[in-house]
């Protein structure tokens, strides 16, 4: 088997952890022409972060969150995760502000920070680095593929050395790295996807997020598979792959995640992704045989 995101926290905290998702009102450089235009082929308007509570208040946003999930947790603690689009993607004083009032509350015991791998110039990681010495901060770097072949089809915006040098900085400050990977990219064969994962075992990512590729509306991958440009991955199918993935990583890796879903209004396939409940007796079933 494999460690368990839960079983993380129960090590790390003492207990029981819920994420609060949140939102900084940032976008991406992969959106606003600095090294792109449009985003990832996959990502949807809301840059990964449907779930997410909006607004210009931190703590506000902090509050409304855990109204939705307190009666789902007894401990009272909870991790600030910044989610949508790219969270380092502003000048430090700026993100100073946004972060230090995300770990201000007593009930916040951790920061998570979803970001991208050519975002993380050195006064960013200094001031994470310095929070981390509070509270402890996550890293998680969207990586999806180390294919750069495939990262250029997919409209990722950096080269995988790219990845490669900013583990090696945010490791070098002993902050948490959290690789995501996606399975089901179009044109990788199941070869890419574990060699994905391989180099982000070397890099020494502490945790890995697996996503199943899903198409929402509204994004230029709709627009591929409405074309017959690739297919989308049966469950079974998925699940093989995920386990052989699962195999290459050490013990200390934790898994974070081992599938991913969007919003059930935007789906387009595969249609199975929506049942969850589902997909997940079917995934833990399948990895623990």
């Amino acid at each position: 088997m494999y460690k368990t995101l839960n079983e993380h926290y129960k090590e790390k905290f003492g207990s029981k952890i819920y994420k609060l998702s949140i939102d900084a009102g940032f976008t991406c450089p992969n959106r606003d022409g600095t090294c792109g235009t449009g985003g990832c082929i996959f990502c949807s308007d809301n840059g990964s972060g449907e779930f997410a509570i909006s607004g210009s208040d931190i703590e506000a946003q902090l509050e409304k969150a855990k109204q939705k999930v307190k009666a789902k947790i007894k401990s009272g603690k909870y991790i600030a995760y910044f989610q949508s689009f790219t969270n380092t993607y502003a000048d430090v004083s700026t993100l100073k502000e946004l972060f230090y009032a995300a770990i201000k509350p007593d009930y916040i015991v951790g920061l998570a920070i979803a970001t991208r791998p050519d975002c993380l110039p050195e006064e960013v990681i200094k001031l994470l680095s310095e929070i981390n010495k509070i509270k402890p901060v996550s890293i998680e770097l969207g990586l999806q593929t180390s294919n750069d072949k495939t990262a250029d089809f997919i409209n990722r915006g950096y080269k995988t050395e790219v990845y490669f040098d900013a583990v090696k900085r945010l490791k070098q400050e002993n902050l948490e790295v959290v690789t995501h990977i996606i399975i089901g990219l179009p044109n990788e064969t199941e070869r890419d996807i574990l060699k994905t994962c391989e180099d982000a075992v070397n890099c020494e990512t502490d945790g890995v997020k697996f996503h199943l590729l899903y198409v929402t509306k509204g994004t230029k991958l709709e627009e591929l598979y409405n074309k017959g440009k690739f297919e989308c991955l049966t469950l079974e199918k998925y699940a093989e792959i995920l386990k052989k993935c699962i195999n290459l990583l050490p013990e200390k890796i934790v898994v974070h995640r081992i599938t991913g879903d969007g919003a059930k209004r935007d789906l387009i396939a595969p249609l199975w992704s929506a049942d969850k409940k589902r997909v997940l007796n079917y995934l833990n079933k399948y990895l623990e045989k």
